[in-house]
C-alpha cells in the first residue's frame, strides 16, 4: 500500500492533466488507438513468419504455438506488479516503457538463431505487452468512465486486430521474399514510434489526478471485486484465445484446402479488418439500447458457427467476414466489465488482477492448439478448440451477471 504522502508526491510529479471535454477524450482515444496498434503489429510477427521458422530451424507446430503463446506468458506474473506500479509512476511513463520493451524484444527476435533466443525475445515483448495493455485500458476507462464506455472500449480494443491485420499483410509479404527477420525489425521500429507519440502527447483527465492523489487503498480490492474481475477476465481471455488460435491456425486450414500461403493469410486477415468498424458499431448499439448481454450472446453464437463453418474452405472469405463483422464485435462490451467490476481508485491494480488471470488462460492456448495439430495432423482441430473457447466467453459473461447481482 502507498502512504498518503507518497501518493500525493506521485500526483504532483505526474504530467499536467487536461479537461475531460468530449473533444479531448476522443482525441486521446485516437492517440491510444494509434499507439496500441503497435502491440498487434509486433505480436503478429511470429505467426506470419512461422513457415520460414519451421523451414529454417525445423520447429514443430507445438514449438511454433509455444513461441506465439510466450508473448502472453509474462502477463501471468507481471500484470499485478504492473498494476501496483501505477501507484508510483504515471500511466504515460509506464505505457512508454512497455512499448520500448516491445521494441527491444522484437530486436532480439530479429537477431535470433535458435529457439531459446526467439523465446527470450518473445518473453521480453510479452513483458512490454502486459504493461501497455494494462495502462492503455486504464487510460481509456479513466477518460470515458460513465460516458459511452462500451463504445470507447470497443474502439480501443480494435487497435489490436488492426495492428495484426496490417502485420498479416506486411510481415507475410516480407516472409515470401525471404526477409522474415525484417518483420521483427519493422515491428520494433513501429513500437519505438508509438512510444514517442505517447510520451510526448498523452495527458490524463483532470479528475484522474484528483482520484490518484486521494487514494490510500489503491491495491486493496474488495472480495466482491476479486470475484468479478476474475470472472470478467475469463470471458475476455476465452474470446482472445479463440481469436489468436484462429489467426495462427486458420491459414493452415485454407492451405490444406488448396489456397496459397499468401492468399490464406489475406483471407484470414479480413476478419481483423472488418472488425474495426463492427466493434465500434456494436458498442454504440449496446450503449444506446442497454441490451449488453443480448448483443453479446447473439454475436458469440454467430462467431462460433462461422468458425465451425471454416472447414467449408470454398466459402472461407464469407466465414472470415462474418467472424469479423459479428463474432468479434462485442469485444468492447466485455472489456467494459472492468469498469463495472472495480472502483476507480483501485482501477490500475484491479486491471492488473484482470490481466494476470487473462494471460494465465491465453498464454498456453496456442501451444495447446499446436499440440492438437501435431497429434491429429488435422488442420481444423485447433479451430474446433477456438469455437469451444468462444462459447466459454458467453458462459463466463453469464456467470459475471449472476455474481454481480449476488
Amino acid at each position: 500500500m502507498v502512504a498518503p504522502d507518497a501518493s500525493e508526491a506521485v500526483a504532483v510529479q505526474s504530467v499536467r492533466p487536461v479537461s475531460g471535454s468530449s473533444q479531448a477524450r476522443w482525441l486521446i482515444l485516437a492517440l491510444i488507438f494509434f499507439a496500441r496498434t503497435a502491440l498487434g503489429f509486433q505480436f503478429q510477427t511470429l505467426g506470419s513468419v512461422a513457415p520460414d521458422l519451421k523451414a529454417e530451424f525445423g520447429f514443430s507446430y507445438t514449438e511454433i504455438g509455444t513461441l506465439i503463446g510466450l508473448f502472453m506468458m509474462p502477463g501471468m506474473f507481471l500484470a499485478i506488479p504492473a498494476g501496483w506500479l501505477g501507484s508510483w509512476w504515471s500511466d504515460r511513463l509506464l505505457a512508454t516503457f512497455g512499448l520500448l520493451a516491445l521494441a527491444a524484444g522484437g530486436v532480439l527476435s530479429a537477431l535470433a538463431y535458435d529457439f531459446s533466443l526467439l523465446a527470450v525475445g518473445r518473453l521480453l515483448c510479452g513483458a512490454g505487452f502486459v504493461v501497455t495493455s494494462l495502462y492503455f485500458t486504464k487510460m481509456t476507462a479513466d477518460w470515458f468512465s460513465g460516458r459511452e464506455l462500451a463504445t470507447a472500449m470497443s474502439i480501443m480494443v480494435m487497435s489490436w486486430p488492426f495492428g495484426i491485420a496490417v502485420g498479416q499483410i506486411w510481415h507475410g509479404w516480407l516472409a515470401t521474399h525471404d526477409a522474415w527477420r525484417f518483420a521483427f525489425w519493422s515491428a520494433s521500429l513501429d513500437c519505438v514510434l508509438a512510444a514517442a507519440v505517447i510520451f510526448v502527447f498523452y495527458r490524463p483527465p483532470a479528475e484522474s489526478a484528483v482520484v490518484n492523489s486521494a487514494s490510500t487503498n489503491a491495491v486493496r480490492l474488495l472480495g466482491r471485486e476479486w470475484v468479478l474481475l476474475l470472472i470478467a477476465s475469463l470471458s475476455w481471455a476465452a474470446l482472445n484465445a479463440a481469436y489468436v488460435i484462429y489467426l495462427s491456425f486458420g491459414p493452415r486450414v485454407l492451405v490444406a484446402g488448396g489456397y496459397s500461403e499468401l492468399s490464406a493469410a489475406a483471407i484470414i486477415s479480413l476478419t481483423s479488418w472488418v472488425s474495426l468498424g463492427s466493434a465500434a458499431l456494436c458498442g454504440q448499439i449496446a450503449d444506446r439500447t442497454g441490451r449488453f448481454d443480448l448483443v453479446l450472446y447473439v454475436c458469440l453464437a454467430v462467431g462460433a458457427l462461422s468458425l465451425l463453418a471454416l472447414q467449408a474452405t470454398a466459402y472461407a472469405t464469407a466465414w472470415s467476414l462474418i467472424l469479423g463483422l459479428i463474432g468479434l464485435a462485442p469485444a468492447g462490451i466485455i472489456m467494459a466489465l472492468t469498469g463495472e467490476a472495480v472502483a476507480r481508485e483501485r482501477r490500475a491494480f484491479g486491471i492488473g488482477v484482470f490481466l494476470s488471470s487473462y494471460y494465465l488462460i491465453v498464454a498456453p492456448a496456442p501451444a495447446i492448439a499446436g499440440r492438437l495439430f501435431d497429434i491429429t495432423h488435422w488442420a481444423f482441430g485447433p479451430i474446433l478448440f477456438a469455437a469451444a473457447l468462444m462459447v466459454l466467453t458467453g458462459v463466463a459473461n453469464f456467470a459475471f451477471r449472476i455474481a454481480q447481482r449476488s
